[in-house]
């Protein structure tokens, strides 16, 4: 089964030389966990220290999310890299509940989330995965890039 994008990242996915790597995971309380070491390693073992902080923060945030929010036993975090940048999605099959960008207030604990996100990306959104004919969940995604978010 192919999976399709209403929109995508900025920077071309899909050239000869992006390398794509994809870690499936129960949605548990310690999947953050898993999702940061995966990334970590992954960026690591391509060539992109200098991506691992923002790109931590920000899988970390979008796992959380899916844990907290959808209800699915699964997701997925992919990460496609290229010399340069690499762009990371957390995908899960929850088609009803989506995210989106809301105003914390100063006591919120939570609300924050896809600003902080946008804030430390060089790109960033929410696409919807089709089957072809049917929705099949969601991806948030965020691009990060060597020498500046």
């Amino acid at each position: 089964m192919g999976i399709g994008t209403l929109d995508s990242p900025r920077t071309a996915i899909g050239q000869d030389d992006a390398e794509f790597y994809e870690l499936i995971a129960p949605a548990t309380a310690t999947t953050p966990r898993l999702a940061r070491q995966f990334v970590t390693g992954t960026l690591e073992a391509t060539g992109h220290p200098a991506l691992i902080d923002n790109a931590r923060v920000c899988v970390s945030d979008a796992v959380t999310n899916v844990v907290q929010h959808a209800r699915v036993p699964s997701l997925s975090v992919e990460v496609t890299v290229r010399p340069g940048w690499a762009v990371i999605a957390v995908r899960d099959g929850d088609v009803a509940r989506r995210p989106y960008h809301r105003r914390a207030g100063a006591e919120d604990e939570g609300g924050r989330g896809l600003a902080l996100v946008r804030g430390l990306s060089y790109a960033s959104g929410v696409t919807l995965a089709w089957d072809g004919l049917h929705l099949i969940g969601k991806r948030v995604w965020f691009e990060l890039r060597d020498g500046g978010r």
